[in-house]
């Protein structure tokens, strides 16, 4: 499994990338692979204001449907226009063509109290 060290993860399989106050956010590579065949992305949510680990979408594979949890308090400012004819980047690529949503993070802070790549490794090992 691929962990990046310098993304950080949530316990619901979240990844985040953090650039200033901006972060990108999509699925684990773990959790794609838990998921299967990736057929749609469900997300609504862009411009919202959501609180961390509310709900921003869902992601739908082959044989279930499960939700996306926002990792941090923010905005969803852009969803990732590939995904609409392309859900599959997701496996495939899930740290880079793959990603999900970028938003604005209200608290640059809450991004440390994620988890780090190596936490995250203990969590799914």
């Amino acid at each position: 499994m691929n962990f990046p060290e310098n993304l950080r993860y949530t316990k619901d399989h979240e990844w985040v990338s953090l650039d200033g106050n901006v972060a990108t956010v999509g699925i684990t590579d773990f959790a794609q692979g838990e998921l299967g065949d990736i057929v749609y992305i469900d997300i609504t949510s862009k411009g919202k204001a959501l609180a961390a680990e509310e709900v921003f979408g869902t992601v739908e594979a082959v044989k279930t449907v499960s939700d996306l949890f926002l990792p941090v308090q923010g905005t969803i400012t852009m969803i990732n226009p590939a995904l609409e004819a392309q859900p599959e980047l997701v496996n495939t690529d899930p740290y880079g063509e793959g990603w999900m949503i970028k938003m604005t993070v209200d608290n640059v802070e809450d991004f440390q109290k994620l988890l780090t790549s190596e936490a995250y490794t203990a969590l799914v090992a």
